[in-house]
């Protein structure tokens, strides 16, 4: 059995200061004996508006001190940041690099919060990102079979139960929840993802006051294929959560209660 970390951790517009950020990150899972550590999304900023987010994705600075700092710990790195894109929008991606600072998988955020009410709020995601259009198949890395998604993925059930279908074993949701709907949904939406496709999941978060308009929720988890929380990063602003990743008994889960070949799918 082995050892996989969450972090969390509170990123600006300030690239510099998020890369020695997540290089602390990735250091202090690798010395807690992880061998993966899955980062927030947006790691590598959170703008202040959509100009300031077009330009700092222009660098590749933060992404060539992950990959450094992967290889250095020889640690895998997940992690979450903003990828140029064709049209004057970036993509909200999950980039894995292995042990040896190798980029294995790009995941780009399907599902995008767009909300804009008569005489109420307006929130459009999609101004800034461009969605992605594909479910990958799960990773193969040291502590099992990883399905990548982002923060909003995290409401569409199907998306997780597709993946379980093509051999997922644990679950990841790099997130910016805002307090107030983190406050509602965070834990319950982690652990019935969980729950339903016998899976671990790998929450990392994004946690405080970003800027004057931007706060989030924070409480990055891990939880186990039966819904249990198994590791939670303290209220501190910059921390990490470790949980053995035990396969043997996701294996059990599913011999024992085999909800995958139970499903209905002549009905719906």
């Amino acid at each position: 059995m082995l050892k996989a970390a969450v972090a969390q951790f509170c990123a600006t517009s300030t690239v510099a200061t998020n890369t020695q950020t997540c290089k602390r990150l990735i250091r202090r899972a690798a010395d807690q004996g992880a061998k993966v550590v899955f980062l927030p999304e947006a790691s590598d900023f959170i703008a202040e508006s959509k100009e300031q987010a077009l330009a700092l994705a222009k660098d590749d600075a933060f992404l060539r001190g992950v990959r450094q700092a992967a290889q250095d710990a020889k640690i895998w790195v997940a992690v979450g940041v903003h990828e140029q894109c064709e049209s004057s929008r970036l993509y909200n991606a999950q980039i894995v690099f292995d042990d040896h600072g190798e980029r294995v998988a790009s995941y780009r955020k399907i599902h995008l919060f767009d909300v804009d009410i008569a005489n109420g709020p307006r929130l459009m995601e999609s101004e800034l990102t461009a969605p992605g259009n594909e479910i990958l198949p799960p990773i193969a890395t040291p502590v099992g079979n990883v399905g990548l998604q982002i923060c909003y993925d995290l409401r569409f059930a199907e998306l997780s139960i597709s993946q379980r279908r093509l051999g997922a074993e644990i679950l990841t949701f790099p997130s910016a929840f805002t307090v107030k709907t983190g406050m509602a949904h965070w834990e319950p939406l982690l652990r019935a993802r969980a729950i339903e496709t016998q899976c671990y999941v790998m929450a990392a978060a994004q946690t405080g006051q970003h800027n004057a308009k931007r706060a989030s929720y924070g409480h990055a988890m891990i939880v186990d294929p039966w819904g249990t929380v198994v590791s939670q990063c303290s209220d501190a602003v910059e921390d990490v959560a470790v949980a053995t990743i035990d396969l043997d008994y996701l294996r059990r889960i599913r011999m024992e209660m085999p909800v995958m070949t139970h499903r209905r799918p002549d009905v719906y």
